[in-house]
């Protein structure tokens, strides 16, 4: 038998799942793709991912890959699956793979969109989908602070306590704020993320958006590498896992659209 490796692209609405990973005691997004896949695989599978979303986190284009013998064009892995994912889980693509891919370590980046609904009255219909702040917000002001974040910093002070990355050490590549309307977009682009430092990140940007701290606040924080100094962690509806940066010489179809509501 030929074991083929596959990478898939998968979207999913994290509100009603304690994130990607696997878990004992709750529902999580992992089990259904692991499920659906092996029921067409007609063997279990087991699922790597790019990067794993916690409770409530969404993802456009998460990116994973399993083993298996099974002989199947990617129409019946991809229709196969999706009858029997719920309706807020999506495999969107399929790709066999070289034997040395991984989803993980072979992702040189990820980027990530942070949505805010900046409004008098929340959204009825995207209450899980943002975070919903009533003040007005200066955006620009959250942009040019977040500039201080470009290049490669120690984020100890965006990082949640349960983190097990031995270095906080990160490179941002990217990294905007935008508004559009009542809607405010957060994106950021880098090598890699500690746990919920883009959630960390967006309260203190937030903070400093209300005029209730400085820039000059913030570029404290950052050189501090206190996570008690810097404010409270975002709610978890506003963010989406966009997508992930692989070599070209995967050859994946990742499309990667940032989401943008209403």
């Amino acid at each position: 038998m030929i074991i083929t490796k596959y990478a898939i692209g998968v979207e999913y609405s994290g509100a009603d799942y304690c994130g990607w990973q696997q878990q004992k005691h709750c529902v999580a997004i992992q089990e259904h793709v692991q499920n659906a896949i092996g029921f067409v695989a007609n063997h279990p599978i087991q699922l790597v991912c790019a990067g794993r979303t916690d409770s409530g986190v969404h993802a456009v284009e998460q990116v994973a890959h399993f083993e298996s013998g099974a002989e199947r064009d990617d129409r019946a892995w991809i229709l196969g699956s999706n009858c029997r994912l719920p309706r807020d889980i999506r495999i969107k693509w399929i790709k066999a793979v070289d034997d040395n891919f991984h989803a993980r370590f072979s992702a040189f980046a990820r980027s990530y969109r942070y949505i805010i609904l900046n409004s008098r009255v929340p959204s009825a219909i995207f209450h899980d989908r943002v975070n919903w702040e009533y003040r007005r917000l200066d955006h620009t002001s959250m942009h040019e602070c977040a500039q201080q974040l470009f290049g490669e910093h120690d984020f100890s002070a965006f990082r949640a306590a349960g983190c097990q990355a031995k270095s906080a050490s990160r490179n941002v590549h990217e990294i905007n704020i935008t508004r559009q309307g009542e809607l405010i977009y957060f994106d950021i682009k880098a090598n890699a993320f500690l746990y919920h430092m883009v959630r960390n990140l967006a309260g203190s940007l937030i903070t400093v958006g209300k005029g209730e701290q400085s820039i000059e606040w913030f570029a404290e924080v950052l050189a501090s590498k206190d996570r008690n100094l810097a404010d409270v962690t975002a709610p978890a509806a506003g963010l989406y896992l966009v997508r992930a940066y692989y070599p070209d010489q995967y050859n994946l179809p990742i499309a990667g659209q940032k989401p943008v509501l209403f």
